[in-house]
């Protein structure tokens, strides 16, 4: 099994690179479900990825791929000390989002076979 780990940093509406990061995330869970194992960490502005009620007027919807991608057994964490500067740290997260720290990132690092950068 090939365990993949995705950062991200860029905003979710302020280009694309985070929802193509999660897209592609979605892809490989979609066609090599048993042969992958994902985790997300969000860092930066991508922290915005994980809060619930994402409606942007037109174009992609960041809180519905992440919903998908959750719902496939992927595990996404958001980074703490980020949540907090942007004062977004008792802000409401998408079911399964959690917060994490430098360590779980550490850790997830050693971990992963991969790790992929947006």
């Amino acid at each position: 099994m090939q365990k993949i780990l995705f950062i991200l940093n860029e905003s979710p509406y302020g280009s694309e690179k985070s929802f193509n990061a999660l897209r592609f995330a979605v892809n490989l869970q979609e066609e090599h479900g048993k042969e992958v194992d994902i985790k997300v960490f969000c860092f930066s502005d991508s922290v915005l990825s994980g809060l619930v009620g994402q409606n942007p007027n037109e174009g992609s919807n960041v809180q519905q791929v992440m919903e998908i991608l959750i719902a496939q057994g992927a595990e996404v964490k958001l980074c703490t000390s980020c949540t907090k500067a942007r004062g977004l740290f008792e802000a409401k997260l998408i079911d399964g989002v959690t917060r994490g720290t430098l360590d779980d990132v550490s850790n997830w690092t050693l971990w992963a076979d991969k790790v992929i950068n947006f």
